[in-house]
């Protein structure tokens, strides 16, 4: 009878374990959760994104890396497309979406049974090698029933791991794209001073040549000599700018050894004829915006995880334990066998632990989420609205240069050099002309560079990957020396 009895009292316990519904292809999957994260990096970019695990995956990334930058000269969209393959920081983000599906995974797997064996009276002489034998499994009630509660935790916690993904891999994106314009930007800079200086250099040379014969004082021939020196400064300074700009750049795609031979154009693009404005803005940046679905999942997983502590307040640890023990007993010339069924139940008495300040922390931290949304959605709207605003002002700013402010300071210059040709100005005033044309270019440029910032800022604000503001550049803020021209 006990016999018979002893299969169901030891199997029980793996019954308990064993209730688990099939494990989602989605936790086991090589490369889960990536080709979600890679579904929606296309429609925002246009761009597609890797995650090489294999030498061989990553020796293919490298060349194909390697054709696209090396001795070429790079554009902005290129750039953008080697950082997503190339970036490790990013593919360390990727790794971490497959790191929640095995969590998930884990969560969704039976707690292993603890099994012990133990064998008492070893040599007794009478009963040929032992007295007893009891053999006990241990099974974790709270496993099966809360598993499914655990599991869900999981599930939103692999779900915001993998939108976390998408928007790093956004922000990457913004960081190469506004990157790769200051680093044009710089180099345009540099060009701008470059022609600056060898119109001073002109100048300086005069002035030193004039100051020999007389004509010019020693203070006009310094203050020539001053500026020139000035702007050599200041080349200096655009140059190391645009190296330093570049290395940025190059940072940002992952480039090193001889992948960092790439050149980037010597100017920013011309503007568009025109810009259109993007309308719902607001709607828009809160049906795309990747930190607030992240938000959303965070208050999702807190919610779930408010259930299971409830579940789980008044009795936090409950396991069975069946077992069995064969003893054996000398009855003269006979061995007497009796097999007894044992059957335990662990738990911890809540007597100094009631679970309310495990309730409290879980309500406390469903608070917080729900504020944390709240506030990133307020944030969202205000940074949509700055983004468009900031997008057309800069432009306005930047046509202004173009169109009104460089124009002038040309008409300027053209007027001069006929007044120098009829010998109605001097040479001086010619070059001080010729140096404020310069500097309203440099302007221009600079404008330039702030509405192309401007531009991934907007694409940031709706899509996400950016904080919604341009920031200063290598170039920005350069103007010519202060000083110029000799005079009399």
């Amino acid at each position: 009878m006990h016999v018979r009895k002893l299969p169901l009292i030891i199997g029980f316990p793996l019954v308990l374990g064993a209730c688990a519904t099939a494990i989602p292809s989605a936790y086991t999957d090589p490369k889960a959760g990536f080709a979600n994260v890679a579904s929606q990096i296309t429609p925002a970019l246009g761009k597609r994104t890797v995650f090489a695990e294999t030498q061989a995956e990553n020796e293919a990334v490298k060349r194909e890396v390697r054709a696209m930058v090396q001795g070429k000269t790079i554009s902005a969209d290129t750039a953008v497309q080697v950082a997503l393959l190339n970036n490790k920081g990013l593919q360390a983000s990727y790794a971490n979406v497959g790191l929640s599906a095995a969590e998930a995974w884990q969560q969704s797997t039976p707690e292993n049974p603890i099994v012990s064996i133990g064998v008492l009276g070893i040599g007794a002489p009478e009963l040929g090698a032992y007295r007893a034998i009891e053999g006990l499994i241990r099974a974790n009630l709270l496993d099966a029933t809360t598993r499914k509660q655990r599991r869900a935790i999981a599930d939103a916690s692999f779900r915001q791991a993998q939108l976390t993904a998408v928007n790093d891999t956004l922000t990457l994106a913004n960081q190469t794209r506004q990157a790769w314009v200051n680093a044009v930007s710089a180099f345009e800079v540099v060009g701008y001073l470059k022609r600056a200086k060898a119109t001073s250099d002109a100048g300086s040379e005069l002035a030193r040549k004039l100051g020999e014969t007389g004509a010019l004082n020693k203070a006009a021939q310094a203050r020539e000599q001053a500026f020139n020196a000035e702007l050599a400064g200041q080349l200096a300074k655009a140059r190391l700018d645009a190296t330093t700009a570049k290395e940025e750049l190059t940072r940002l795609m992952g480039l090193w050894g001889a992948d960092v031979n790439y050149y980037v154009p010597d100017a920013l693009p011309g503007l568009p004829r025109s810009v259109g404005g993007v309308a719902n803005v607001e709607a828009k940046a809160l049906r795309n915006r990747v930190d607030l679905r992240v938000a959303k999942l965070g208050l999702e997983a807190q919610a779930k995880a408010f259930g299971l502590t409830d579940q789980t307040r008044i009795v936090s640890d409950l396991e069975i334990v069946a077992g069995a023990e064969l003893e054996r007993e000398a009855e003269g010339d006979d061995i007497e066998k009796e097999i007894t069924p044992q059957v335990e139940l662990e738990f911890a008495i809540p007597i100094y632990d009631s679970g309310k300040a495990r309730m409290r922390k879980a309500e406390l931290s469903y608070l917080q989420a729900a504020n944390v949304l709240a506030e990133r959605a307020v944030n969202v709207r205000s940074e949509a609205r700055g983004a468009e605003r900031a997008y057309h002002a800069s432009y306005k700013i930047a046509r202004h240069y173009r169109d009104v402010l460089v124009p002038l300071r040309k008409t300027v210059e053209n007027e001069a050099l006929l007044s120098y040709n009829g010998m109605i100005t001097n040479t001086f005033e010619l070059l001080t002309d010729v140096r404020e044309k310069l500097g309203a270019e440099l302007e221009a440029a600079d404008a330039k560079r702030a509405f192309f910032m401007a531009q991934a800022d907007l694409t940031a604000a709706i899509y996400g990957g950016g904080a919604g503001s341009g920031g200063g550049g290598a170039a920005e803020g350069a103007t010519l020396a202060a000083g110029g021209g000799a005079g009399h």
